[in-house]
């Protein structure tokens, strides 16, 4: 759910902005039943011109109610459209909104406060202020200036965090998201570089996702001055979500795993393990983006809703 608040108001403009025609709107409903659509196909299901439709979709992008990537097309690359969020609420009177008592906590992790890995090369990691160490030994990811990562990249194996299980006494979760961003890991850059991306929770495979490639079609929003134009820009914004009978990509179901299978109550704290497996298809690595990199301001979100 994306929450839009009075005291944000560049983006309460901008979301209630990207809301206030029914072409826009009608794009999102096209997005709930079909996820991936590119704009031709909007253009043609709307009965709207192409060039109206690209408008409308870059007003719903720059606002992130939608995400685009692109993808190889018979003649160069066309743009894929897919939904960022399920809901929107607008807080519009922030002192009368109590946190507390939404039954929903959010933590987030930056993403150099990992716990545990086992990577091997290509790997790295830069901050706001430059690369954290040399490349590709990953015995310098014990550092303790790991800590300040904004951007880690490696070619296979995995990272892994740990998030506190810090809930109200009694408290009973009924859906676990992670949402970050991230990409494949090409020499310089690819569009076209996939990777299967493979996510566990508590040591549970909750499901793999194919990054179509290491993107480099437009400088990262967030990206420092220092960083290269001609390596690695930004990455996707994905969530992996298991809920009591599911677990989900995007919202979309990968596989039968629920809560049960996680053994939530066994120990405080979630794992989370972000890899590549040794016997994936597409072994394209993974670079994972924090606060500092890429096109979204966030590092790790572990959202918990509970009853």
């Amino acid at each position: 759910m994306l929450e839009v608040s009075i005291n944000d108001s560049e983006r309460l403009v901008k979301v209630a902005h990207a809301l206030s025609t029914h072409t826009r709107v009608n794009i999102i409903k096209l997005l709930l039943n079909k996820p991936n659509l590119n704009i031709l196909e909007i253009a043609e299901k709307l009965d709207i011109p192409v060039s109206t439709a690209a408008n409308n979709v870059k007003v719903l992008e720059e606002a992130e109610l939608i995400v685009t990537e692109l993808q190889p097309a018979t003649r160069g690359a066309m743009k894929v459209c897919s939904r960022n969020f399920d809901d929107v609420r607008l807080i519009l009177n922030p002192s009368a909104y109590d946190p507390n008592t939404s039954k929903v906590i959010e933590m987030e992790m930056p993403i150099g406060h990992f716990n545990n890995f086992d990577i091997v090369p290509t790997c790295g990691m830069a901050n706001t202020s430059g690369m954290v160490f040399q490349e590709d030994d990953p015995v310098n990811f014990y550092l303790p200036d790991s800590r300040t990562a904004e951007l880690i990249w490696f070619r296979k194996g995995w990272i892994e965090y740990r998030f506190p299980k810090k809930l109200p006494a009694g408290a009973q979760i009924y859906t676990l998201e992670f949402s970050l961003e991230l990409c494949s890991e090409a020499p310089n850059y690819n569009n076209d570089w996939p990777s299967e991306i493979t996510v566990w929770v508590n040591e549970v495979e909750v499901g793999s996702w194919i990054s179509p490639g290491d993107f480099g079609d437009h400088r990262g929003k967030l990206n420092p001055s220092w960083w290269y134009d001609n390596s690695t820009q930004h990455g996707l914004l994905k969530s992996w979500s298991i809920d009591l009978t599911k677990s989900m990509i995007d919202k979309e179901k990968c596989s039968d795993h629920s809560l049960h299978d996680l053994r939530l109550g066994e120990k405080p704290y979630i794992t989370l393990r972000i890899g590549i497996k040794p016997d994936a298809k597409h072994q394209g690595g993974i670079n994972l983006f924090g606060r500092g990199f890429g096109d979204y301001a966030q590092g790790i979100i572990m959202r918990m809703e509970y009853n």
